[in-house]
């Protein structure tokens, strides 16, 4: 087995032809990307057999955007700062087709809303670790360290296909 790999996988988001970068090291995500569609020539497929936990992530994330099946991912071991891992714990517990704000992630977390937010924004797997289940008080919030834009259409998305209104 390789002990690197790499993934595209296409995605139609509303309007956005977008592609899922998503790269492994020995079988375990290390790092998601959401590209637009229209630079990835191809899809990089290894020439070695995919290891059987690599497969099923790829699998859940495919049938979540194919057939809106929530994913469900929960890592041995999170990256980052102690606070960051807490965070990303905390996001792993909010199920698809619910949010909590800011506020209620710093208050569960005895932090402040910008440091969530902040954990948030260094997510490495977003979608996988749900960072856009996190909303503002009063509206979206950001994605992905914005707060319009591209980034926001895939918040705005991600969670319209998890039955969320806003």
């Amino acid at each position: 087995m390789q002990a690197e790999s790499r993934f595209h996988i296409p995605v139609q988001m509303g309007d956005l032809s977008l592609s899922i970068q998503l790269s492994f090291h020995h079988g375990r995500p290390v790092s998601l990307h959401i590209e637009d569609g229209a630079t990835i020539s191809s899809p990089h497929r290894p020439s070695e057999a995919v290891e059987p936990k690599t497969a099923a992530i790829l699998q859940q994330l495919r049938l979540y955007f194919e057939k809106g099946r929530p994913i469900h991912y929960q890592p041995a071991h999170f990256p980052g700062t102690a606070f960051q891992q807490r965070v990303l714990r905390a996001l792993c517990q909010i199920p698809a087709g619910e949010t909590r704000s800011y506020g209620q992630l710093a208050r569960e977390l005895g932090s402040s809303a910008r440091a969530v937010g902040n954990a948030c924004r260094r997510n490495p797997l977003p979608i996988l670790i749900p960072c856009h289940r996190v909303v503002a008080a009063s509206g979206p919030g950001g994605y992905a360290g914005e707060t319009a834009g591209r980034n926001l259409q895939i918040k705005h998305w991600l969670l319209t296909h998890e039955g969320v209104v806003l």
